[in-house]
């Protein structure tokens, strides 16, 4: 594998495949800043906002083929480090293309959610009076007229929302200005709305069908850097960092909470240890060991889709040479005992920031760990004698992103991998406290 870049080179990329279609394939790894669509020879260059964007985006897609309207695409880090403002595309502003208004025409790409009056409003309204909003679907997709009281209000609007999405990884904006001088509203509905006038009629009409979108109940708070609040469910929020779709065999619509674990290695597991391992998936609020049963454990997580995670990806997992066991359990909470263990406040859950990044690194454990906040000066020789009594090391590589250290540790088995994680997540080393988690990557 080539160095890596913030930028992607993708390749097969036919003439039916926009930029929104690219878009929405690399998106829910992190924002792409720059895009170079190079017609002529069916390829396209994106630049992530850091690398650790691109290597989570190109560990992904290395086990999963990425397909674009039915056509494989391929990827691989670019040569680029950097793309130039001006070869861009995708970073050019619509009000170099069209006179400023203030009236503007949002288009939405990769709409998973239903995009309402209030939404639009909600996210319109932080850069100025919103005076009317008409909503309606083209065969460019879902879209949007906006008025605002002046053209310096949706000046604003565009400079700070063209390019960004209303919820984490979809619904992505697309503004321009229109070249309309007046919106005409002659009802208060869902599909229109003058917020000057709110005394004009609703024109009864039966609501459209939302059958196949989430339900966005359960509402878990995001905010995008300089832009409105939005919300959406927590099965959303996985969806759209696994591009869409939930992983298979997750439904989202699992309510229990507590897990209980069984088939332990008693002389080797403690509750720290499960912690370790099971905060891969969610935030743990207790852990309690059986003492009458020392093989078995019951895990209390977060909430029931993180349950639902990691039973999907633990099931069967081996830990200490035993193959464990995950199911739910008939107790809904574990109560606070001193033989039970408190994580509820612990800084060391994974889930208390960047959430969607940490549910997109969710996966089956793997003979690859990835090894995080270590010491500017730590040594290879450092690192694997802190890690090598866990099992056979085929291979490490150490690297920085954005000036944190960081390592990838391959072992012969995933057992292995598993045991050096449980062990040594969260130790010290040479000044440090180092994380460890699961690597998607196939290979060094």
């Amino acid at each position: 594998m080539a160095e890596p870049s913030k930028v992607i080179h993708i390749r097969n990329v036919g003439h039916e495949i926009t930029e929104a279609d690219l878009l929405q394939l690399l998106q829910p790894f992190g924002s792409v800043s720059k895009l170079v669509m190079l017609r002529g020879k069916n390829q396209a260059l994106l630049q992530m906002q850091d690398i650790h964007s691109s290597v989570s985006a190109l560990q992904y897609y290395s086990g999963v083929q990425p397909s674009v309207r039915g056509r494989h695409v391929y990827m691989q880090f670019s040569s680029h480090q950097e793309l130039t403002t001006d070869q861009s595309s995708h970073s050019r502003n619509s009000d170099q293309e069209s006179e400023p208004n203030r009236i503007l025409l949002v288009t939405v790409h990769h709409v998973l959610y239903p995009i309402s009056v209030e939404i639009l409003h909600q996210v319109f309204k932080a850069y100025g009076y919103v005076e009317k909003i008409v909503k309606f679907q083209k065969s460019a997709g879902f879209q949007a007229l906006i008025q605002y009281q002046s053209r310096h209000e949706a000046v604003e609007a565009l400079a700070a929302l063209h390019g960004r999405n209303i919820y984490d990884g979809c619904c992505q904006l697309d503004i321009q200005y229109s070249n309309l001088c007046e919106l005409q509203v002659h009802f208060n509905n869902e599909r229109t709305r003058d917020f000057t006038n709110p005394s004009l009629p609703t024109e009864q009409r039966p609501r459209p069908s939302q059958q196949g979108f989430p339900d966005p109940g359960g509402l878990h708070p995001f905010q995008q850097p300089g832009g409105p609040y939005t919300q959406m469910g927590r099965a959303a929020t996985v969806a759209a960092a696994f591009g869409g779709t939930l992983p298979p065999g997750v439904t989202g619509t699992n309510e229990r909470c507590t897990l209980i674990v069984s088939n332990l290695n008693t002389d080797k597991t403690n509750e720290d240890k499960l912690f370790n391992l099971f905060s891969l998936y969610g935030n743990i609020v207790r852990i309690k060991v059986l003492h009458n049963k020392p093989d078995l454990a019951l895990v209390e997580m977060a909430d029931g889709l993180q349950a639902e995670l990691a039973v999907n990806y633990l099931k069967g997992a081996t830990l200490f040479g035993n193959k464990l066991e995950v199911n739910y359990s008939k107790y809904p909470t574990i109560t606070p005992a001193p033989d039970a263990h408190d994580y509820i406040n612990s800084g060391l859950n994974r889930f208390n920031s960047n959430v969607v990044k940490n549910y997109r690194h969710c996966c089956a454990p793997t003979k690859m760990i990835h090894v995080s906040a270590l010491a500017q000066d730590v040594s290879e020789e450092a690192l694997l004698a802190h890690l090598s009594e866990h099992g056979s090391v085929v291979g490490t590589k150490l690297f920085e992103v954005n000036g944190k250290r960081q390592a990838l540790v391959l072992f012969e088995s995933e057992e292995e991998a598993t045991e050096a994680l449980v062990s040594k997540h969260a130790t010290p080393l040479e000044g440090g406290t180092i994380r460890i988690s699961f690597s998607q990557m196939q290979s060094l």
